[in-house]
This record gives C-alpha cells, sequence and structure tokens, in this order.
C-alpha cells in the first residue's frame, strides 16, 4: 500500500529544432537541457475528496481528473505543489506537470506504466520530445523528430553535462511565449524550412556540438548552439516578432555574449533567453552586472545547471 508519492521534475531548455519541415524525411528534431534550480515538485496522497494545495498551476485539477478517468482510478486525492514550473515562458510547464502528474498516480495506484505511456495517455511529444527526454534522463537530449509512424520523438542521444558550465536566463515578466492554438496557427503560417539547412544543423549537431560535450568545449558547443538559434530564430521571426519574442531580452542577450557568453538562445518561443558561461564565478560576476546596470525593470536573471539525472520520484 502506498501512502504518499512526491514527485520533483525538471524545467527545461528547448534550445531549437533541427528540422521543421520534414524535408529529410523526419518532422522536427531537438536538443534541450534540463535544468536543476527551477522544478515542479508536487506530493500526491489519499483524501476523502479532490483537493489541491500550494503553488498548483491552474491546470493542475484538469490534468489530474484526465489521467484519473483515462486510468479508470479514483481522484479521492489530495496534490500538494511546493513548486511549479512558470507557465508558457519557454520552460516546458505543461509536459512536466503531465508526466509529473502521471506519473504520481502510477506509483500511488501501481499501474506499471512508463513515461512513455503516461506521455502517450496525455498527448504530449506532439513535436518535441526534449521534455519527455529530460523527464526520463536528465541532462542534453536530443530527439530525432517524428516519421510517419511516431507516436513519441525517440531519444537518439542523452549525454551529461560538465558541472561548471552554468546557464543564465533572462527573463521577461510582461510576456509570454505563443502557445495552445496560437502556437498551432503560426506553424501553419511559416514557409518550407531550408533542407540544405535542416542538412547543416544535423551535421553541426552531429559533429560538432556533441563531441564538444563530451570533450567539454564550452566554446564550441556555445557555437553550434547559436548558430541553430540564429537560424530556427530567424525562421521563426515572422511569428514572434524577430529572432527574440522580447526585444529588451534581445537587448540583454547581446550584451551577455560580449561579455563573453557562449550558446546564446530563445527557449522554446520564449520569451525566455539563455546563455552558458563556464565556472560559477562568471555567471555570478554576470548576474551582478545585469542587476547593476540594467533599468529595465521587467527583466529578471536567474543562474542554473544542468541536472544530469532524471525526474525524482519517491514514495513510502
Amino acid at each position: 500500500m502506498i501512502n504518499k508519492v512526491s514527485v520533483i521534475a525538471p524545467a527545461r531548455l528547448h534550445m531549437g529544432f533541427i528540422d521543421l519541415s520534414g524535408s529529410l524525411g523526419r518532422h522536427f528534431g531537438s536538443i534541450g537541457v534540463a535544468l536543476t534550480e527551477i522544478n515542479t515538485n508536487l506530493t500526491l496522497k489519499y483524501a476523502k475528496e479532490l483537493t489541491i494545495s500550494g503553488c498548483a498551476p491552474q491546470r493542475s485539477e484538469k490534468t489530474l481528473n484526465h489521467f484519473c478517468n483515462v486510468l479508470n482510478v479514483s481522484n479521492k486525492l489530495h496534490l500538494n505543489f511546493k513548486s511549479s514550473i512558470p507557465e508558457h515562458i519557454g520552460l516546458g510547464s505543461g509536459t512536466q506537470l503531465s508526466l509529473a502528474i502521471g506519473s504520481a498516480l502510477n506509483s500511488f495506484y501501481q499501474l506499471g506504466l512508463s513515461v512513455r505511456d503516461i506521455a502517450i495517455l496525455s498527448d504530449r511529444g506532439a513535436r518535441s520530445g526534449i521534455g519527455i527526454g529530460v523527464f526520463e534522463q536528465g541532462g542534453l537530449v536530443v530527439d530525432g523528430g517524428r516519421g510517419k509512424q511516431t507516436q513519441i520523438p525517440p531519444i537518439i542521444s542523452q549525454l551529461s553535462i560538465p558541472d561548471d558550465w552554468y546557464f543564465l536566463l533572462v527573463f521577461d515578466k510582461r510576456g509570454q511565449g505563443l502557445h495552445g492554438e496560437q502556437e498551432i496557427q503560426a506553424f501553419k503560417e511559416l514557409p518550407p524550412f531550408p533542407k540544405a539547412e535542416a542538412a547543416n544543423l544535423c551535421y553541426l549537431l552531429l559533429m560538432q556540438g556533441l563531441p564538444a560535450v563530451v570533450e567539454n568545449n564550452l566554446e564550441l558547443f556555445g557555437k553550434t548552439i547559436t548558430h541553430l538559434q540564429q537560424s530556427v530564430g530567424q525562421y521563426f521571426a515572422s511569428v514572434q516578432g524577430g529572432i527574440f519574442a522580447s526585444p529588451e531580452v534581445a537587448n540583454v542577450m547581446i550584451w551577455l555574449q560580449q561579455q563573453g557568453a557562449v550558446a546564446i538562445g530563445q527557449t522554446s518561443w520564449g520569451p525566455t533567453g539563455f546563455c552558458a558561461v563556464k565556472g560559477k564565478k562568471k555567471a555570478q560576476s554576470l548576474i551582478v552586472k545585469l542587476k547593476k546596470n540594467q533599468t529595465e525593470t521587467n527583466l529578471y536573471f536567474q543562474v542554473t545547471r544542468v541536472k544530469n539525472s532524471a525526474a525524482e520520484i519517491q514514495f513510502s
């Protein structure tokens, strides 16, 4: 008998797609990393009736009831959130919420489902498999996109990120990235992605970006991610207002690049920007300078590292 289940699901940076038109035979394909300091942390236990407490996302009750219905289990439960990933700013909040709740129910009722079973039940992984991959494995993950018979994009590479690689996040609290119907419509409006550029991104990722992680070469890894971000950002510019969704975030990212930061980009539809530096001292120094010199009050900043392990699931 399980009394209580706890799940900690990591936020993720979505660093970009590889082939947005399927010009090489598979749609999408993407790269991303799990984060340590931002997560959805919940506990689930029996209750006389459904109750939800803590910093719960708005869709928590809907998500829980959906799973209880499709799994044919009781929703007489108490769901408490110690933390939750901010919604619609590019950190994968929806996927992690679904996987966290689904995994909690799976453990509580001892259903024997895999993470991918849970993802399918919640219609996750329609385009990117990164959120599912970081929940399953953590670290840096690359998914292989969608073929004709793909249910969930397969994870084709998982690597641990060196401990001294730090990521700086730049948030704009005024806006949210495209999501829901807006996101679906945006994809319909976009032109075909050039086949030659898709091939180039595949080559750069396989022959430069991934080897650079193994060899602890942040500069080369950063160069690959920046190129990928510029390519995909220009493709999305017509529907999100530029390479970056937030002009203010874009200005800060230019400044950070001038200070030596690498892997300059925007996670998913933004508006959150990210970059990487080597060493905690360098990361903290840049944050101090940003806070001191930044006059834009709607921006805020955070330093994080990559979580090189899967989501944490504990029960008693």
